[in-house]
């Protein structure tokens, strides 16, 4: 039973070299991959961008809006504002139109064909070209209730200009208010004259209850 189990051959320790060795080669592998995939993402970008240089040139200079470029990285956009941006989808087919919004991010469109995500692109400046032209032809009352819906302020004074009666309400409503204000400071201050007096008069002891 000895002998039968010495017999037996051993198994060989893992040669870690080796091992080392091949990691080396499959990481190689997946960077050259990786390399080559990022690579065809960019390229795709770039002939996105390139289709959409007419557009672009057709935007007024005064209209400083759309500050466009392609960023490339380890995930290559082509960006058309501060706020949207093309990027490849997962499987670097198709491009996807991206906007960031107060609610999340949003996709505008996806399509695998340049052509098509060129007017999606072209349809989204003419919407916020006309976004700028009617914020610039907007009344000043307008702009001064959306100011005041952004800063938290009342709709009272929101409307203020376009009603007469309630600005004068709102006006005189503040006036009470200042004075009010004017009153209790004076009163703090006459309290404090007054106590200050008193204890230099040594009747201090007078304002506060017994056992004290």
């Amino acid at each position: 039973m000895n002998e039968q189990s010495a017999e037996l051959p051993r198994a060989s320790p893992p040669d870690l070299k080796a091992l080392i060795r091949r990691a080396k080669l499959e990481d190689a592998e997946r960077s050259s991959v990786v390399a080559e995939l990022r690579g065809a993402e960019l390229a795709r970008l770039e002939l996105l961008r390139d289709a959409l240089e007419p557009v672009f040139a057709q935007v007024p200079p005064q209209a400083e809006l759309f500050d466009h470029g392609l960023v490339p990285g380890e995930k290559p956009r082509l960006f058309v504002d501060i706020v949207a941006f093309v990027e490849m989808s997962r499987d670097r087919r198709n491009f996807r139109f991206i906007q960031d919004t107060r609610a999340g991010t949003i996709v505008l469109a996806e399509t695998d064909r340049i052509e098509a995500m060129s007017r999606h692109v072209a349809n989204y400046l003419a919407r916020r070209l006309i976004e700028r032209e009617k914020a610039l032809s907007a009344p000043l009352a307008t702009l001064r209730a959306n100011e005041a819906g952004e800063t938290g302020t009342s709709a009272d004074e929101a409307r203020g200009d376009a009603d007469p009666e309630l600005a004068r309400i709102t006006a005189k409503r503040r006036r009470a208010d200042r004075w009010q204000l004017l009153i209790t400071l004076l009163f703090g201050i006459l309290l404090g004259v007054a106590l200050a007096l008193a204890h230099e008069a040594g009747a201090f002891d007078n304002f506060l209850p017994n056992g004290w």
